[in-house]
């Protein structure tokens, strides 16, 4: 039977359809990730004997990953990508913070953002989040919780969410009896999560997050960000916000918030603070990191600064620029303030995966830090913060 013209260029036209949608949905994913993750040195890393064996014995904790963002399976090794549960049982992870992202702005740089675009939508879309996810960033924030959950359901045990004391306590003796498991606790960037109602506090709280920063890339309805327009300080919901979550024993995390907006949490809070993925000026001169009064103002919280690994935040692209930058913190107000912030796969470009932190153990070591100091910038302030704020 003969096509007609017309019915070809309709069947040619719909197949065309079809493999657009193909590539849209099962394709484009991966290859945006790969674009946006990427690693300056692939997989093995070398690091001294003496490094490695140290390495083995910490308690290694980070503040930041993105990786709930993105459409991969954690329970498996990834060929993408900076973290996934076998990788950060190799890397002897032992405490991931799994931040996630409910919007960020197109063309995003860290000095003058507006709310006006939305990248996460796009990338909701390809992702074939629910249809909630497209109009609510609260849903997207709780989509990415049940993700970390289901991960956790079916890990056989190799991951676990932590939410209080005594799910830290309860993670901590099992894994000295079985080290090759790993643990995770929820945090989010920017409270433009909350779609402007407080009373989602608790709706977050109750999906397992613990840890919540006031704004991301632009200002928003709780406070000004450090790369917003007007970048101001707390609005009355946000000073609310604060005092709401410290109430419910939520972590205050300072990363992106505008000097105001520091300033303003700062003189609202009574428990420890993070700043979770950051550089120093100091180090790293930008309006992306902290200046010397402000890590002295968060080490009189007894918080923790985790210093991010990708070049804005240190002005280098390997582990002694990650060092020069913790040494800075330290020469300036002791090695009890200060932590590991990877931001891995939160678009940024580093120079190893987490089975490669080894050559940060590898470069405190070769800088001069004893190994007690060694083992509080690791993973033990971190710990410490957790068992002070976790309810």
């Amino acid at each position: 039977m003969k096509i007609s013209g017309w019915k070809k260029a309709a069947l040619y036209s719909f197949l065309f359809l079809i493999g657009l949608l193909v590539a849209f949905f099962f394709i484009a994913p991966g290859q945006v990730e790969e674009s946006n993750n990427k690693l300056l040195n692939k997989p093995p890393y070398s690091a001294s004997d003496k490094a490695r064996q140290l390495h083995k014995t910490l308690l290694i904790g980070d503040l930041h990953a993105d990786s709930l963002l993105w459409d991969r399976n954690l329970l498996k090794p990834g060929i993408r990508g900076h973290v996934d549960v076998p990788r950060l049982i190799e890397g002897n992870v032992a405490i991931q913070g799994f931040t996630v992202v409910t919007k960020t702005p197109r063309k995003l740089n860290i000095e003058r953002n507006d709310d006006k675009t939305d990248n996460i939508l796009l990338l909701a879309l390809c992702e074939r989040w629910p249809i909630s996810t497209w109009t609510s960033l609260t849903e997207r924030a709780l989509f990415q919780a049940k993700n970390l959950h289901n991960f956790a359901k079916n890990s056989q045990g190799k991951l676990r969410i932590i939410k209080s004391k005594t799910d830290l306590e309860t993670y901590l003796q099992e894994r000295e009896k079985t080290p090759n498991i790993t643990a995770g606790f929820l945090g989010i960037e920017g409270a433009h999560a909350l779609d402007g109602k407080l009373s989602n506090v608790d709706v977050l709280f109750d999906a397992g997050f613990r840890m919540m920063a006031p704004t991301h890339f632009y200002d928003n309805e709780v406070g000004g960000s450090a790369h917003g327009l007007e970048k101001p300080g707390l609005t009355d919901l946000g000073k609310e916000m604060i005092k709401k979550m410290e109430a419910k024993n939520m972590i205050v995390d300072l990363a992106h918030a505008s000097s105001k907006t520091i300033d303003d949490a700062l003189s609202i809070t009574t428990k420890p603070v993070v700043v979770s993925h950051t550089g120093v000026k100091g180090i790293c001169n930008n309006s992306r990191n902290l200046s010397d009064e402000q890590i002295k103002k968060i080490a009189q919280t007894r918080g923790v600064i985790g210093i991010g690994y990708w070049d804005t935040a240190v002005c280098g692209k390997d582990a002694k620029s990650i060092v020069k930058a913790i040494r800075y913190v330290v020469d300036l107000v002791g090695v009890d303030y200060v932590g590991l912030g990877s931001d891995f796969d939160g678009a940024v470009i580093v120079p190893f995966d987490t089975t490669g932190i080894v050559q940060i153990t590898d470069a405190l070591l070769e800088d001069g830090f004893t190994e007690e100091e060694i083992r509080k910038i690791m993973g033990g302030n971190l710990l410490r913060v957790l068992k002070e704020n976790l309810p």
